[in-house]
């Protein structure tokens, strides 16, 4: 077992290669996985070994399946696997790599000459990251269950005049089991509005009903099941010179994927968005990253901040 880069009741941070450090973890240890990895092409983290910076979309999604595949022997029986997905585009003509989000300066990417995502497809096209990446999970196990639409109101401005300007990205619920915690009435939602006392016996219903019409009022409930399309603002963080998801995006993930004292894992862990929202709602966290400058970054900061809700749970 490799010792941990930092340790207290409720987080444990692991600095190294996610695959890497995953094998050292013990079997059915983790009850759901949070995570958003490096999209394809789009970024330089800084550190050697990287994902996202491979040659080619095929060894993207390899080792996307590879790490997985060793993360499901870490998840319970009952566990889960919420992954967030972003696209990219091909180039020609030019540099391949790292695109228009990269940091600027001497990195490694820059020093390697590659600026773009490079693929085999003639330049523009989208390339499909996310779904690739879920149809190879499952083709090696996963169980998917559901692409979430993460809809951004405040989407990053393009300056593209010829497609709409991406205002989406993918969240993805996978299951080790067929048979998987979700608990539903954590995350439900306020129901929409509008039928209520209506017995459906007028206008088209109550004509062409055939047996469908009923003459007890409709009663409605006061919250629904999620829906699929989330409606999250992007979120700022200052202290990052990357992007992070925000953190209401990802508590429904935690919120129906596990229960207080369990534990949650992120093996990206980044600035520690998935880390700060799990200790606020009562679980543990293990996180993984390559880069320590971004585990002393999640310790300055989110993990900074106050834990809520722990509810006599840990």
């Amino acid at each position: 077992m490799t010792a941990p880069y930092y340790k207290d009741d409720l987080v444990t941070l692991y600095h190294g290669d996610a695959l890497a450090q995953a094998q050292t973890l013990e079997a059915g240890s983790v009850q759901t996985i949070v995570t958003s990895p490096p999209y394809y092409g789009l970024r330089d983290y800084g550190v050697t070994g990287q994902m996202g910076a491979e040659a080619s979309v095929a060894e993207y999604v390899v080792n996307m399946v590879d790490l997985f595949r060793e993360l499901r022997r870490v998840l319970v029986a009952d566990g889960t696997l919420w992954l967030n997905l972003g696209d990219s585009y091909s180039s020609e003509g030019g540099k391949t790599g790292v695109g228009v989000k990269a940091r600027v300066g001497n990195t490694l990417k820059q020093r390697d000459s590659r600026t773009r995502p490079g693929s085999e497809l003639p330049s523009k096209n989208l390339l499909g990251i996310p779904w690739r990446v879920a149809l190879a999970l499952q083709a090696d196990g996963w169980i998917l269950r559901s692409d979430i639409i993460w809809h951004k109101p405040n989407p990053m401005p393009e300056s593209v005049t010829d497609r709409p300007t991406k205002a989406h990205e993918y969240l993805f619920l996978l299951a080790k089991s067929p048979k998987y915690f979700y608990d539903a009435s954590a995350i439900a939602e306020v129901a929409a509005k509008g039928s209520a006392g209506s017995t459906f016996t007028e206008g088209k219903t109550g004509t062409n009903g055939l047996g469908r019409t009923s003459t007890v009022p409709r009663i409605e409930s006061e919250r629904r099941n999620k829906r699929s399309v989330w409606s999250v603002p992007t979120a700022p963080f200052s202290e990052a010179h990357f992007a992070v998801y925000p953190p209401e995006l990802i508590r429904p993930c935690i919120l129906a994927g596990s229960r207080p004292g369990d534990t949650v894992l992120d093996p990206f862990s980044g600035s520690g968005t998935t880390g700060m929202v799990a200790t606020q709602e009562g679980r543990k966290y293990i996180g993984i990253d390559l880069n320590s400058d971004y585990l002393d970054l999640s310790l300055s900061t989110r993990f900074a901040q106050p834990t809520l809700n722990f509810g006599g749970a840990l």
